[in-house]
């Protein structure tokens, strides 16, 4: 799925230069799920924004399936962005003034789909995550875990190959953590998804079938243990 050659991303901020990424070599299978550990600045954001065609390295070889990232314009990048890769973050990212089930449409405006086809695949998505009788309510109207749902369900209805999570439950207490995290496992077995999580918390890596560490833009492997 990934194959990272000699990555190396540097940021001048300050007359003085940042090294993100340092000559990462990378390799992730198709349908694996891979936790993504490390201290705050070490790379961890960086690393995931090479992996969802958000940037691209200063050197390096970047390449998702056939498509190599590092070479591409923007606009094959965006392309690769609607389709190929689903999002889900944080901070959920929801358009507050629309609903749940707008918010699940808005992955499918650019591919094209037609209204009627957006309507149900979006109205499935709802379903699929739990909340089936939650469509017309606004993010504000749900807790916390359900925003993360309606998250979920926009990352997926596209039916992406690959799902990438930023820290998808810092934001949520314990028990609704352990339900998301649920949730994202029954889609990867369930879909065959490559599944990439950056996360702080360790009960949430170690449900990771592999585990990465960054630090200093260095990638670390670390064994993977049982939940």
């Amino acid at each position: 799925m990934y194959e990272l050659k000699n990555v190396t991303k540097t940021y001048n901020a300050s007359k003085r230069k940042i090294t993100a990424l340092d000559s990462v070599n990378l390799s992730i299978p198709d349908g694996q799920m891979v936790a993504i550990q490390g201290p705050t600045g070490g790379g961890k954001s960086t690393l995931l924004q090479m992996l969802g065609a958000l940037d691209r390295p200063t050197s390096g070889e970047v390449q998702l399936g056939s498509s190599m990232l590092s070479k591409l314009g923007d606009g094959k990048l965006a392309a690769i962005r609607a389709k190929e890769v689903g999002f889900v973050f944080q901070g959920f990212n929801l358009i507050p003034t629309l609903t749940a089930l707008e918010n699940v449409e808005t992955a499918l405006a650019p591919l094209g789909v037609s209204g009627a086809e957006r309507r149900q695949r979006s109205q499935d998505a709802l379903a699929s995550v739990g909340l089936s009788e939650r469509f017309g309510h606004l993010p504000a109207e749900l807790s916390g875990g359900q925003q993360q749902r309606v998250a979920i369900a926009r990352a997926l209805v596209k039916r992406p190959d690959v799902l990438l999570a930023d820290e998808p439950t810092g934001a949520l207490d314990e028990d609704t953590r352990d339900e998301i995290m649920e949730l994202l496992e029954s889609f990867w077995r369930d879909q065959g998804l490559t599944l990439i999580i950056v996360t702080h918390d360790s009960a949430v890596a170690r449900r990771a079938e592999r585990r990465l560490h960054i630090k200093g833009g260095k990638v670390t492997e670390l064994a993977a243990q049982p939940a």
